[in-house]
């Protein structure tokens, strides 16, 4: 009896692979995008918070990349100085965002996940508008170590840049 049984589910589930079924080729329907927050696209001035490094190596011989616990915030704000679109502020009370950037690279399991992270703030209330998270690929030498964070970086920065201009006020 459960030979039978066996052969017949076999068989529904071919049929149901072959033939098309149609729970499992309906089309999916496009999701329309969510607004982006109105800060982001007003924004004249933003504060540059550095929310450091974490990570699991220690000893000054031991990292994985160079320029030390503030590379990101120094390449970060280096980009941003460079792009222009907003004016950077000494202070998140005269800026109209807050823009957090960090780095982290840890152990996970069998290998090492480095990120970096940007989070877009409302200074007033604190609260995240937005986030971005790249991964640095891993690479063993340390060339490729570097030249795949720059790549990291310079994707959060194309990412920050899409955002702004698709949140850019209507006219």
């Amino acid at each position: 009896m459960s030979r039978t049984l066996n052969s017949l589910l076999i068989g529904l589930l071919f049929s149901a692979v072959c033939f098309d079924c149609p729970v499992w080729s309906q089309t999916s329907t496009e999701v329309p995008a969510a607004p982006v927050p109105t800060q982001i696209a007003s924004a004249k001035r933003v504060f540059i918070f550095n929310a450091g490094e974490e990570t699991y190596f220690h000893l000054p011989n031991d990292a994985m990349y160079t320029g030390g616990p503030n590379r990101t915030y120094n390449q970060f704000y280096a980009a941003m100085k460079s792009w222009g679109q907003y004016e950077l502020s000494a202070t998140p009370a005269d800026a109209d965002i807050v823009f957090e950037i960090g780095f982290s690279d840890r152990n996970q399991g069998p290998m090492f996940v480095s990120q970096i992270k940007l989070v877009v703030l409302d200074p007033k209330t604190h609260i995240g508008l937005w986030t971005f998270t790249n991964y640095v690929e891993p690479a063993g030498m340390a060339k490729n170590r570097e030249k795949n964070y720059n790549i990291a970086m310079d994707a959060l920065m194309e990412d920050l840049k899409n955002l702004v201009s698709h949140a850019a006020p209507a006219k």
